[in-house]
């Protein structure tokens, strides 16, 4: 059987390369850092970081068991998440400089970004994940939590060099044109990443 310590280094190679890799969260983060700055995304970082932990918890002791007696209810969950990641898109594309500096343009805040990971695809595989393959049966639920805090520790580093990057690129990007054209990539690559949900919405 599995321990806990032999699947502590698997878990964090996992959550670090899930973590650091392109997808959903780390683009709407890039585009936040460049639109925003690093300090006023600080929320955005820690509420995915902590998204992720929580869904692992949750999910871990018995949420998945609601989506298999209520199968509508995870089929309602992707289309929100269709629906949501298409109106953020928008709004990345749309965003420029000027608006980021108005007081009425806000980044996303700790409770928005924790409540996004339950729309989003890239997490619930990550979540499942974790819970399946790198947290043994036994001592489940201290495992769990070992899990969740791994997975949250690894993460917000991840996410941050995100940010960061986002925020570097101002400095390059300060002509309206091309901060245009960089927003409107990133909201792009945010509909690009829904290829997988969309894929297995689509009757076969």
């Amino acid at each position: 059987m599995t321990s806990l310590w032999s699947s502590l280094g698997p878990l964090a190679v996992f959550a670090l390369v899930t973590s650091i890799t392109p997808g959903p969260n780390n683009t709407m983060l890039t585009a936040s850092g460049l639109n925003y700055g690093f300090r006023r995304t600080i929320p955005h970082i820690l509420g995915v970081s902590v998204g992720f932990a929580v869904m692992v918890v949750l999910v871990g002791i018995g949420l998945g068991n609601i989506f298999n007696r209520l199968p509508w209810l995870y089929a309602l969950l992707k289309y929100m998440s269709v629906a949501y990641l298409l109106w953020l898109a928008w709004k990345i594309a749309t965003s420029s400089m000027n608006n980021a500096s108005t007081s009425h343009a806000r980044p996303l805040g700790f409770l928005q970004a924790l409540g996004f990971q339950w729309v989003n695809p890239k997490v619930w595989i990550m979540t499942i994940s974790v819970i399946s393959a790198y947290t043994p049966r036994q001592n489940f639920l201290f495992n769990l939590l070992i899990a969740c805090l791994i997975c949250g520790a690894v993460n917000l580093p991840s996410v941050s060099l995100w940010v960061g990057f986002g925020a570097a690129m101002k400095r390059w990007l300060t002509h309206p044109a091309v901060l245009r054209g960089f927003n409107v990539g990133m909201a792009l690559l945010l509909i690009a990443s829904l290829y997988p949900l969309l894929q297995e919405s689509i009757p076969q």
